[in-house]
């Protein structure tokens, strides 16, 4: 009878212990009572694609369109730490550019942002593909602790980036998107990355002759760094198949270049320049 009794308590304690547990559970654990260590939170909606700008310029579709992107914006203010922020001089800046160019005709323009608003690296090089955009310009001012350093610099994709991109556009491209006007869902794989590799070698190519003659231009009219013409592998940059440069306009801790960058004779300065590149640059690529 003892053993019984024994046998009995092994089988009763820990059902009582479970018991207890669900109890507990149950008892603190319910909505309203107790501790709430669960909680819900109600998720906005995933976000589509973000809107497309208008199209300045010409109604003419076969006009070249160049779509400018003022760096930074919103709650990502870029380099400055004083009442000086770059999202302020790159938008100054790129409208400056705008209106040089809508006055002198013949070239479609396209802000990424008009205004203080926060854009993903990606959707700003993406609104330009959407575009079908011939030419992306990104501007952005630098910056160093020290403060010593100043000039502008005129980047393009480094080679490294390109071929580490390929693969990696491939496999992001949906399958009924295009590069250069190809379907990509009608190819492989392999011959997606291939077709990616080739339009971003012949994209490189072009933007590489723009950065040159921005650097053209800008020679004895902007305070150029010592090295100016530079190669990295910029998010903004890596679109397969629209020619993309970046220009650092000089560097917002240099008080010599912030003062060039936020007077009007500065910014006209800067908006002469670049829009001679791109207009020499649009002639450049219609001749056959």
């Amino acid at each position: 009878m003892r053993r019984f009794f024994q046998l009995l308590l092994v089988i009763l304690v820990p059902v009582a212990v479970f018991a207890a547990m669900v109890a507990a559970d149950r008892l603190f654990g319910a909505p309203g009572r107790g501790h709430r260590y669960v909680v819900r939170l109600l998720m906005p909606p995933a976000a589509g694609e973000v809107g497309l700008p208008d199209i300045e310029g010409p109604p003419d579709a076969s006009r070249p369109l160049i779509v400018i992107d003022a760096g930074h914006g919103g709650h990502d203010p870029g380099a400055g730490n004083g009442p000086i922020k770059e999202k302020m001089l790159t938008l100054a800046l790129a409208k400056a550019l705008r209106d040089a160019l809508l006055r002198e005709g013949g070239v479609r323009v396209a802000l990424t942002r008009s205004d203080d608003r926060y854009l993903f690296l990606p959707e700003r090089s993406g609104i330009a593909r959407r575009l079908g955009a011939d030419l992306f310009l990104s501007i952005h001012a630098d910056s160093t602790e020290g403060g010593d350093a100043s000039g502008a610099s005129i980047y393009k994709l480094s080679e490294r980036g390109s071929t580490d991109t390929a693969q990696r556009m491939a496999d992001r491209e949906n399958r009924s998107d295009t590069v250069n006007g190809v379907v990509l869902a009608d190819q492989s794989d392999s011959t997606n990355a291939i077709l990616v590799d080739l339009s971003q070698r012949e994209t490189q190519a072009r933007s590489d002759g723009f950065a040159r003659l921005l650097l053209r231009e800008a020679r004895g009219k902007i305070h150029m760094r010592e090295m100016p013409l530079q190669s990295a592998a910029f998010v903004v940059l890596k679109s397969p198949d629209v020619a993309s440069v970046l220009f650092e306009t000089g560097y917002i801790s240099n008080e010599a270049d912030v003062a060039r960058l936020i007077t009007p004779e500065g910014r006209a300065t800067f908006a002469e320049v670049a829009a001679r590149a791109i207009r020499a640059h649009f002639a450049r690529q219609s001749q056959p």
